[in-house]
């Protein structure tokens, strides 16, 4: 048995190693950016080389950054950005083309064929998917249909297709292992959620032929080891879940009714619902999540698709600061947004709206607006989309939220999470993990490999760091909010209001 746990969290904009021990603390950490890629506008890519080049980096600076020695490393857990899509020859393991990234609208048109042909509830009743550019499947088509003869390639066994965490076994395996966990397959618009097998009909219809697909196994299983000549030991590859499903299982939320917001380049709400196939209303959808063994289980999600990127555009588009930490500063520097509205559907809007051809827009500028005021509104901006969520969420539950759990890089920021408090009117409770989607993937390994026991364990190590609680009036948060409704109503392709 060796003495830590490791976790892969590759994310949309970077990769981060963490190194956990027994008692659930991160022993040793590294991180790493990497190029984002826009060929067109609404179109985004990767290079998964580069993402595998920087994943393999970070890991040996994790462990030279301390003592650990790769020997002492039980499992590692792998969590992943979802819906990320990579072809790949199965013999070299050269990428066919780059990963054509979850937020890449390039799809939408093949979604609104599929849609108009009358296809959209039997995506929805067979995947809990709604039939949009998000998801994988249309960006497989997209690929097979782009390059003349992959289609027939596919077909005789030499292509596979996987979403990340598939690719970054592949090369930690040099090509001997292609899997990927339920988490991941529920994401991408192929599989069955509730026969759990890739449906040959959606298969059918997309033309996308079965020979490519991954193996799908549960979260905690050990499914091979990386190559000895990477490490230089064989280490056991234990744990894999699309990233908010980690972070829903870092929170400790395995259990029924137990719900968790994660604030990274998208938002994500999700709400384990255990064995219930409940239907999601609103915009909402139903996917696959684990339970306290790592075996799947169903929970209902609301995406966001601009939440903490909003604050790199901040940085990059439009040089308004120099770091994200100076946002919260910045927005306490102004009494409010001076009716301000930043609604950054810059590749759409996720639930409850699901409109691809929605763009971003700052309404409510007058001469007085300032650049603090943009910025407030911006970090405002992500709290009210949460706010769309909830509702949406107590719709198809026909219950109230208390409180809400969070993680992810921007709910280290104090205004943002008061002002969610504030704008959703019930407490917040912040992880003491950050970064609960690494700790998540830590924790699913170490469940497979007996290094953590199931259940109650895994409660014990999560905790929280801070309480938010609401601190404006119910007529003032109506206000606040009715404004924001009428902002999301102008960016909206069909100009109408939730």
């Amino acid at each position: 048995m060796g003495k830590y746990v490791m976790a892969i969290d590759q994310g949309t904009t970077g990769t981060r190693i963490m190194i956990v021990n027994k008692q659930g603390e991160i022993v040793s950490k590294a991180y790493s950016e990497f190029p984002q890629i826009y060929p067109k506008p609404g179109w985004v890519e990767h290079d998964p080389e580069v993402i595998w080049n920087t994943t393999l980096q970070v890991m040996t600076q994790a462990l030279e950054a301390s003592s650990v020695r790769p020997s002492d490393i039980a499992g590692i857990g792998i969590t992943n950005q979802r819906e990320t899509t990579v072809l790949w020859e199965k013999e070299t393991l050269k990428p066919i083309h780059n990963a054509i990234v979850w937020q890449c609208r390039r799809s939408a048109p093949i979604c609104d064929a599929l849609k108009q042909e009358g296809y959209g509830q039997l995506f929805h009743d067979k995947t809990g998917l709604l039939l949009d550019a998000y998801f994988s499947g249309t960006k497989v088509k997209w690929l097979l249909d782009e390059f003349p003869g992959l289609r027939e390639r596919a077909r005789a066994g030499e292509i596979a297709f996987g979403t990340i965490d598939t690719w970054l076994i592949a090369k930690l395996t040099q090509g001997k292992i292609h899997v990927t966990d339920y988490t991941n397959a529920s994401r991408t618009l192929l599989f069955n959620i509730h026969d759990k097998v890739w449906d040959q009909e959606v298969l059918d219809l997309l033309d996308i032929p079965s020979e490519i697909l991954p193996s799908v196994v549960d979260s905690a299983q050990v499914v091979g080891h990386t190559h000895p000549s990477l490490l230089g030991c064989a280490v056991p590859i234990a744990g894999i879940a699309g990233d908010q499903q980690a972070a829903l299982f870092g929170q400790g939320c395995f259990y029924e009714g137990q719900a968790k917001n994660t604030y990274g380049t998208g938002c994500f709400l999700l709400l384990n619902v255990g064995n219930k196939r409940i239907e999601p209303r609103s915009g909402l959808i139903l996917t696959l999540a684990c339970d306290e063994t790592g075996k799947p289980c169903y929970a209902l999600e609301g995406s966001i698709f601009i939440a903490g990127a909003v604050v790199q555009w901040l940085r990059d588009g439009l040089g308004l600061i120099k770091d994200a930490s100076q946002t919260a500063q910045i927005a306490q520097s102004v009494g409010d947004s001076h009716g301000v509205y930043l609604v950054p559907a810059f590749a759409g809007l996720g639930a409850p709206h699901w409109d691809m051809y929605a763009r971003g827009a700052i309404l409510g500028i007058t001469r007085s607006t300032t650049s603090e005021h943009i910025v407030r509104a911006a970090l405002e901006g992500i709290a009210y989309q949460v706010k769309d969520l909830v509702g949406a969420f107590e719709e198809s539950t026909n219950s109230t939220f208390t409180e809400l759990k969070v993680d992810g890089g921007a709910s280290m920021n104090d205004f943002l999470m008061q002002f969610q408090a504030d704008i959703l009117g019930c407490p917040i409770e912040r992880s003491q993990y950050i970064e609960s989607t690494g700790m998540g993937a830590a924790f699913l390994a170490g469940i497979a490999t007996g290094f953590w026991t199931p259940g109650g364990m895994i409660g014990e190590l999560s905790g929280s760091d801070r309480t938010f609680t609401p601190a404006i009036s119910p007529q003032i948060r109506d206000k606040l909010y009715q404004g924001w409704l009428e902002a999301v109503g102008r960016v909206r392709s069909n100009g109408s209001v939730i």
